[in-house]
């Protein structure tokens, strides 16, 4: 593995897709098409992007012990010696130093919600993963982070209701993370593995699916009904008056997520080591990649053109 490679590797930048939550705001509020949105908000997106890849490297740097004791994470840069201590920090260095200085002048907002979510990454590098239940809480605070970025840089906010779909599944791809790397190595890896047991981690993975989908129903059901071009409201008025006050459209996504929920739970219990990177799973598994993707049509077809 040459230099390039080991330092492409070491950012992880499969795991950006993460950021793309930070779209949330925009999508959700129907200014996905409005420049100055959609422009801010990219601005954020690669300022996120800066900055997790630092909290990686500062992740590996510290790790580097008990990833040469895994299976798979042996293999990762730093660990096997293909980046060496002093190129890792300067890497991080550079990383955090241009993510946050960039995210000051997007606006004090932002800035102070990307230094939080920093900072979370380093104290769960350092701390909390270390610790049951809190390492949960704090992978599922980084993805709900992301949202919160999204409405900073740009002054909107999603329904209450998708806030708490998306702490819900937050929660649930956390706790899923987790039984995973438990099945698949064991509890040696990991401090706080050692406190758990697989029949808990499989109550947590029910309740917060089950409080996902509960969340994402109370949203569509509760959106405010959508505005109609002529063509569709005249229609519809002919032939279906009543839909004219209501987001039906909306709940038709339910079943999506629903089956998006199933078929990402049957992965974990059929194949138990994916879910130690939910990336590679909504990037690589073709029946969880189409419901998606249905899914992201829908909502911006109900959203933007119906």
């Amino acid at each position: 593995m040459n230099k390039l490679a080991g330092i492409i590797k070491v950012i992880r930048v499969n795991q950006w897709i993460k950021n793309l939550s930070l779209y949330a705001a925009i999508i959700f509020t129907a200014n996905l098409f409005t420049p100055v949105f959609f422009l801010a908000t990219t601005y954020g997106f690669f300022v996120f992007c800066a900055l997790s890849s630092a909290s990686y490297v500062f992740n590996d740097l510290v790790d580097a012990p008990y990833d040469r004791n895994h299976p798979r994470k042996r293999f990762r840069p730093i660990a096997m010696g293909t980046l060496s201590i002093q190129e890792a920090m300067i890497i991080f260095f550079i990383l955090a130093t241009l993510g946050l200085s960039v995210a000051y002048f997007l606006g004090i907002g932002f800035f102070l919600i990307s230094t939080l979510f920093f900072l979370l990454h380093i104290g769960y590098t350092l701390w909390l993963k270390k610790h049951a239940i809190l390492d949960i809480i704090a992978i599922a605070s980084s993805f709900l982070t992301r949202v919160f970025a999204g409405e900073a840089i740009t002054g909107l906010h999603i329904p209450i209701w998708l806030t708490f779909s998306v702490i819900f599944l937050s929660l649930f791809i956390a706790s899923c993370k987790r039984r995973s790397e438990l099945v698949a190595v064991g509890n040696k890896t990991r401090p706080a593995l050692e406190h758990y047991r697989a029949q808990l981690l499989d109550f947590y993975n029910s309740t917060f699916a089950t409080g996902t989908i509960i969340t994402y129903a109370m949203f569509t059901f509760q959106a405010q009904a959508p505005d109609f071009n002529p063509l569709i409201h005249d229609f519809l008025l002919f032939v279906f008056p009543q839909a004219l006050g209501r987001k039906w459209l909306m709940v038709s996504t339910l079943p999506l997520i629903v089956v998006g929920i199933m078929r990402y739970a049957q992965l974990i219990y059929e194949r138990e080591a994916v879910g130690e990177s939910p990336e590679k799973l909504v990037t690589t598994d073709k029946p969880l990649i189409a419901t998606i993707a249905l899914w992201g049509f829908s909502v911006i077809l109900f959203t933007y053109i119906l």
